[in-house]
């Protein structure tokens, strides 16, 4: 007590405590025999410290005591409140009225959204009116399909202004690409918006909207290093439907300069095969008859969830081709599932998009050909026929590699049809690098195509490192053309299947016509024929009227670039036209 601040000569003796020792490694300001005292009750202290220290408690009595016996523990968790009670996440009935923009995948988004909805007891209504809550599941690949969410946020923003102070407010979300890309945008413009999911977070939308129903907006835009949805099996939003898709990969590793997907859906992952193939026989439990295995490079599937699948030789890319990351080592690859999938159901079609040409090793093009219900269908997105651009695009592939590929391709699968994506006006395309886009769709003759003018997006490396110096008119009519070459040279190739008979999957009465039905082929091109009473095709010589989800045969009578038509021969079944064909 008597020892303090007053023992001290003056005050300011006790500043250079705050900035260290002096020159010497001393307090130049002590006596020294200050510090000798200093020292020795020091040394008795450390002594007297390791005396109780050695005759104190060892580690094994802390673990011992740490935890309390099991039926505690047990006792405990129960007693604990959650962080938002179960009863707060019920849906309590409310109506969700869903919404879907751009590619396959968000159609597959939307299926995994609605299934964690519908098991938090939400229902589902196709009526705008009847909505409490609107989710709108987005793209983000192009400024013009960001654009028309923006519209329709501002037609639902009215429908929310008026409702009925007797109705519970409507909340309004934005899930999928764009809420990754533009949340702070989303969030904070004109409050547009309750609630922002990202493709990672849809686990998250009970709580989410469970948030929203407190007044405040909510958010969760996490990405994900794992996040398959592996254990959601999706609630076919059509129940009806013949066709389905199935997600087996997310994200994307590929990096290519134009692309938005890796910073809106992250790095890529694959699902266990396993849950795969049971989402596939679940599907052919309901009466589906195709199924489309989805992913971002859904050829780079690569499943490492079993220790057991880690030493697996890895396939070679295709020849010519490259990535921009190393080689990755073990997983049973693409051909492995594909094999698998096509096995769960001898009488269910098969495709898969979107693939990246370097992964067509030839194990996949041979269960292509060999396997009935594979479709024989491969797209391979080319972007550009010029060297110089493709550089530019990080794709990882020359003109002359891509065309020994097609060529490959059509040598290992005789009759197979081709779709590919094309974009008009990158970063520093000249003519005559979109002269040479327009000489590879003359050469390839794709029968379907996909064809976008160049739209930058932020993130990318393109929007970093290079610029977006092709004038909007000249996309326009660039795009324009090759459009036209598109459909002039796909006329040709679907002209040739004039006067012979196709297995055509019905999907139901043509938009058109009510007289005529409509399916696709295996080609995946859309076939247009009368709705007319047929062969029952048993033998029995019965006729019948073909219905959703039956194979047909139409004989093709005449074709234009994105339609055949024909007329209706009979009822058949994949492996009875495999055997005839």
């Amino acid at each position: 007590a008597a020892g303090g601040l007053r023992s001290c000569p003056s005050a300011t003796m006790l500043q250079p405590l705050k900035h260290g020792l002096g020159a010497a490694g001393t307090f130049p300001w002590r006596p020294l025999s200050w510090r000798r005292a200093r020292l020795s009750t020091r040394g008795r202290g450390l002594e007297d410290f390791g005396t109780r220290l050695a005759a104190g408690p060892t580690l094994r009595h802390f673990l011992r005591n740490a935890s309390p016996p099991q039926e505690t523990r047990h006792q405990l968790v129960e007693e604990l409140e959650p962080y938002v009670p179960s009863s707060i996440l019920e849906g309590a009935r409310r109506k969700v009225y869903l919404e879907t923009y751009g590619c396959q995948m968000n159609v597959n988004d939307t299926e995994i959204a609605w299934a964690i909805l519908q098991k938090s007891g939400y229902l589902r209504t196709h009526r705008l009116e009847e909505a409490d809550v609107i989710l709108l599941v987005t793209c983000s690949i192009r400024e013009k399909a960001e654009q028309a969410i923006w519209n329709r946020l501002r037609h639902l923003t009215a429908l929310k202004s008026k409702r009925l102070r007797s109705q519970a407010p409507l909340r309004i979300g934005i899930l999928g690409c764009m809420a990754e890309r533009l949340k702070e945008e989303i969030l904070h413009k004109e409050k547009l918006v309750d609630i922002v999911a990202g493709p990672d977070a849809y686990r998250d939308l009970p709580r989410l909207l469970a948030v929203a129903e407190s007044g405040q907006q909510a958010a969760n835009v996490l990405l994900s290093l794992d996040e398959t949805y592996a254990d959601v099996l999706p609630v076919q939003t059509s129940p009806d439907a013949t066709s389905a898709f199935v997600s087996i990969t997310r994200g994307c590793d590929n990096m290519c300069s134009y692309c938005i997907v890796p910073f809106t859906r992250g790095r890529e992952r694959s699902r266990p095969l396993a849950s795969i193939l049971q989402e596939v026989k679940m599907l052919s439990d309901q009466g589906v008859k195709e199924v489309t295995l989805l992913g971002q490079n859904v050829n780079s599937f690569r499943d490492t969830s079993e220790v057991q699948f880690r030493s697996a030789a890895a396939p070679g890319l295709s020849r010519g081709f490259s990535t921009i990351y190393r080689a990755k080592e073990g997983g049973l690859r693409f051909a492995h599932l594909l094999d698998q999938a096509s096995r769960v159901d001898p009488e269910m079609r098969i495709r898969f998009t979107s693939p990246h040409p370097k992964d067509f090793p030839d194990e996949v093009l041979q269960l292509v050909q060999d396997r009935h219900n594979i479709c024989k269908q491969l797209h391979l997105p080319a972007q550009s026929g010029s060297s110089r651009v493709l550089e530019a695009m990080r794709r990882g592939y020359t003109r002359e590699a891509y065309l020994e590929l097609v060529q490959r391709v059509r040598g290992s699968v005789p009759g197979v049809s081709l779709s590919s994506d094309f974009i008009a006006g990158f970063c520093g395309e000249t003519e005559d690098d979109h002269q040479q886009t327009v000489s590879l769709l003359r050469q390839v003759r794709y029968n379907v195509g996909f064809l976008f003018a160049y739209s930058m997006r932020q993130k990318t490396r393109a929007y970093h490192r290079l610029q977006d110096d092709v004038p909007a008119e000249v996309k326009r009519r660039r795009l324009e053309e090759l459009i036209s070459v598109f459909r002039e040279e796909a006329s040709r190739a679907n002209g040739a299947m004039v006067g012979r008979s196709q297995l055509v999957l019905v999907e139901g009465p043509s938009k058109r016509s009510a007289a005529e039905l409509c399916g696709r082929n295996d080609g995946n091109i859309r076939v247009v024929f009368p709705d007319t009473e047929m062969e029952d095709g048993t033998g029995s010589g019965a006729v019948v009227r073909a219905q959703p989800g039956d194979y047909v045969l139409v004989k093709v009578t005449s074709a234009s670039s994105q339609t055949l038509k024909g007329v209706l021969l009979r009822r058949t079944s994949l492996r009875e036209s495999a055997a005839h064909r």
